[in-house]
């Protein structure tokens, strides 16, 4: 039986992944790049589509390599050791806007995000198959899970609801803004990073192929359970992800900015927080619900549904202020189901892995979840780059003059339809995704 420091320890590295990096990077990425870093709608896209390419390649190489590490340290736990400072160093470079000319920034901007994506990939994938080697017992798999689910939300609300105050702390110019909490959140993520490497333990020896061999890569596409729950990976994150990354726009365009109620700062990342802390505490019920609905399978469904229907009732909501309240009402209900779908997809995936093993006789553990955050990578990058696309095509434009200076500009007879569009992408967008889910979760062959 594990104990309550190291089911924290295993918490802490997804409250730096989850919780800071990816929250943060999912977010604030669309608008920080258009608005404040100064690329076309056209080169954000781009950027975030040649980023899921290079996932493609790199990250079930990465959970190849991870199965085959052997050191004193473990076969999971060295990646987060040495990946730490990595991760957090370069998080704070993205996050910091040189004065360059438009060519400068574009190669900064795709040198840095395609570094932050191969460091996030070193990291998150052996990360994640911690989970198939620090337990055998099922139910402990579902309670790390949770816990580290708990650990992501948690962070995330933190990171989310002090970000404008942090912003006015900082004081200066957007730009300044972002490039101070980009290192202060990078050296955070560093640390909790390192700290679950320490704290975490591995009690179980992955059954090692011999030798490196495509037969694991092959051996994926005959495995049903993991065609069907990474299908149910990318359709979570896609769903998830147009959400964060037009949810600045949203605010900014559809509501005017800021909206201040009884002195409290509701801007995008606060406007999100609700629907954090409902995750956390909802991850933290998800074994529970799980019991109740009587396993995995029929619990993910249930909480996909609760997302689709609320997904529809936003799109219904006045576009105005005024129904501040009545939005955040919304996305605490939607972030209801996906505070319980959230934990049961990793442990899902260690059921997988676990079926995979008994199949072929070798463990692929690594390789398994490596699907898990190269769908995490897909779903949300891949929407990112829709949203920006999407956004172009509704008449919203932004890019950098010659002397450095970011300019965004909407002609006056594209401003509804560009409105019109960010609704959608966060309200019926999503509802169709949520839709394809539930048909892909009827279909996955796992009944724990």
């Amino acid at each position: 039986m594990a104990k309550l420091s190291e089911k924290i320890g295993y918490a802490l590295g997804d409250a730096a992944a989850g919780g800071i990096t990816w929250k943060v990077m999912s977010i604030a990425f669309p608008l920080f790049f258009t608005n404040i870093f100064g690329l076309t709608v056209a080169d954000t896209a781009t950027l975030m589509l040649v980023a899921r390419l290079f996932d493609v390649v790199t990250d079930p190489l990465m959970g190849s390599l991870a199965d085959r590490t052997q050191s004193r340290w473990g076969t999971y736990r060295p990646w987060l050791l040495f990946g730490a400072v990595p991760l957090g160093l370069i998080f704070a470079l993205l996050f910091y806007t040189p004065e360059l000319g438009p060519v400068g920034k574009r190669i900064w901007a795709y040198t840095l995000y395609l570094l932050m994506m191969a460091v996030y990939t070193a990291v998150n994938v052996p990360y994640g198959s911690l989970l198939g080697v620090m337990t055998a017992d099922d139910n402990e798999k579902n309670q790390f899970s949770s816990y580290r689910m708990v650990g992501a939300y948690a962070m995330g609300f933190i990171t989310l609801l002090s970000f404008p105050y942090l912003q006015k702390m900082v004081g200066g110019s957007d730009a300044h803004q972002y490039a101070v909490l980009g290192a202060a959140l990078g050296a955070l993520a560093a640390v909790m990073t390192f700290a679950c490497g320490l704290l975490t333990k591995e009690r179980l020896k992955p059954i090692r192929a011999e030798k490196f061999s495509l037969r694991p890569f092959a051996d994926l596409f005959r495995n049903k359970p993991w065609i069907y729950l990474t299908l149910i990976g990318i359709c979570s994150n896609f769903f998830n992800g147009f959400r964060y990354a037009v949810a600045g726009y949203m605010l900014t365009y559809c509501l005017g900015g800021e909206v201040t109620v009884s002195g409290l700062i509701i801007n995008y990342t606060v406007f999100m927080t609700f629907g954090e802390v409902t995750c956390m505490i909802f991850g933290g019920l998800s074994p529970k619900f799980t019991q109740l609905a009587g396993s995995k399978k029929k619990a993910f469904a249930a909480a996909t549904l609760i997302c689709l229907l609320t997904s529809v009732a936003f799109y219904f909501i006045p576009m105005s202020p005024a129904y501040i309240w009545l939005m955040v009402g919304i996305v605490v209900l939607t972030s209801v189901g996906i505070g319980i779908y959230s934990p049961l997809l990793w442990s899902m995936y260690a059921d997988v892995a676990d079926y995979a093993t008994q199949q072929n006789g070798t463990s692929s553990t690594g390789l398994i979840f490596s699907s898990g955050t190269m769908s995490q990578k897909f779903g949300s990058a891949i929407s990112g780059a829709l949203v920006a696309l999407l956004l172009g095509i509704a008449g919203f434009a932004s890019g950098t003059n010659a002397d450095g200076s970011t300019v965004v500009n909407i002609a006056p007879e594209d401003y509804d339809s560009v409105k019109q569009m960010i609704w959608m992408l966060f309200s019926l967008f999503p509802a169709v995704i949520a839709g394809l889910m539930l048909l892909m979760v009827k279909l996955y062959p796992i009944n724990k």
